[in-house]
């Protein structure tokens, strides 16, 4: 079955979609997967089949991936709010780095823009493709490699 935004807030869902591209993008994933004991979350790819169709649901360009997307009980957040609901939705202090949620629009807007938009000049762009093995494949979403 093909899961829509729909699908993925009424099922209160926990999810984050990243651009597996961006050597940031992926070093968030890959603290989330290290922080994530629990295994709240699951995980698609920006470019997958899921992340395509969220990203047009959304109304958000389906190339050019500026934002993370995470679900946490099935609200999607974006931008610097998406970071700060994975850091909220961590056991032990990880919470403390959602404080970012409390900056004003037109400080944390312009902040997330600048390094969204320059992020693979800032932090590079991986060559290869990630190829997790079957315990990390195992915590994608359907659709979402």
């Amino acid at each position: 079955m093909t899961k829509t935004l729909e699908d993925y807030c009424a099922e209160k869902a926990n999810l984050i979609v990243f651009d597996g591209e961006c050597v940031l993008c992926s070093g968030f994933f890959r603290f989330m997967l290290t922080h994530d004991r629990h295994h709240r979350f699951s995980f698609a790819t920006a470019q997958s089949a899921l992340g395509q169709r969220l990203y047009t649901q959304l109304n958000l360009p389906t190339g050019d991936f500026q934002t993370n997307l995470v679900f946490v009980d099935g609200q999607v957040y974006e931008n610097l709010d998406a970071f700060a609901a994975a850091m909220r939705a961590l056991p032990g202090g990880w919470q403390i780095l959602s404080w970012c949620r409390f900056l004003p629009g037109f400080i944390k807007t312009p902040l997330y823009r600048l390094i969204a938009s320059n992020r693979y000049w800032f932090f590079g762009r991986s060559k290869v493709c990630l190829m997790p093995d079957t315990a990390i494949r195992a915590r994608f979403a359907t659709d979402g490699f």
